[in-house]
């Protein structure tokens, strides 16, 4: 058995939250294969059990290569058990951690034409100092429109680790009624 764990990242940190669901899949006994989605051109989804992917929102929107995937691999996702997240700062507030609340993962889910069994929203991280000047005041301005944190020396991160791994448990779990 093996599922696929499929990510598109920023600034690394929806890569660190799919290679700790990863280690959640491996400690369950199951193998997995992490791949980054701008680097997957051809892969055939059949010699998977599950697939999740992950994905990180930049200035509103996720990345074209998300879009890309699922639409071309929309009959195979809908053949079997899926799992998707969003990661984005908007959730670093309690009640924008759901599909429903998060305005991003929900706009996703409606334009999408793959709807995963599994569906996750969860806070990335902000990291100042890393960040070209321009995304530094960029980022910096929709925090201080947002409420958020606005000192451009400091890192935060703030994915709730326990909601990652209750995640990773829900996908052990999924199960798809079409699938195979």
């Amino acid at each position: 058995m093996s599922y696929l764990l499929l990510y598109s990242t920023q600034d690394g940190q929806t890569k660190k939250i799919i290679t700790r669901i990863a280690d959640n899949v491996r400690r369950a006994g199951i193998e997995c294969d992490l791949r980054d989605l701008s680097t997957v051109k051809q892969i055939n989804l059949a010699s998977y059990q599950k697939v999740m992917i992950g994905a990180s929102i930049r200035y509103g929107h996720f990345n074209s290569v998300l879009y890309k995937f699922v639409t071309r691999h929309q009959k195979q996702l809908a053949q079997m058990p899926t799992a998707f997240f969003g990661v984005n700062l908007t959730a670093r507030k309690p009640d924008k951690r759901t599909p429903e609340t998060n305005a991003y993962v929900h706009k996703f889910l409606i334009k999408s034409p793959w709807q995963p069994d599994l569906c996750g929203v969860f806070a990335g991280a902000l990291l100042y100092p890393r960040y070209r000047w321009l995304d530094r005041i960029m980022i910096q301005f929709i925090m201080r429109m947002t409420g958020g944190e606005t000192d451009t020396t400091k890192e935060i991160e703030y994915t709730d680790w326990e909601q990652v791994d209750c995640f990773s448990e829900s996908f052990l779990q999924t199960s798809h009624d079409n699938a195979l």
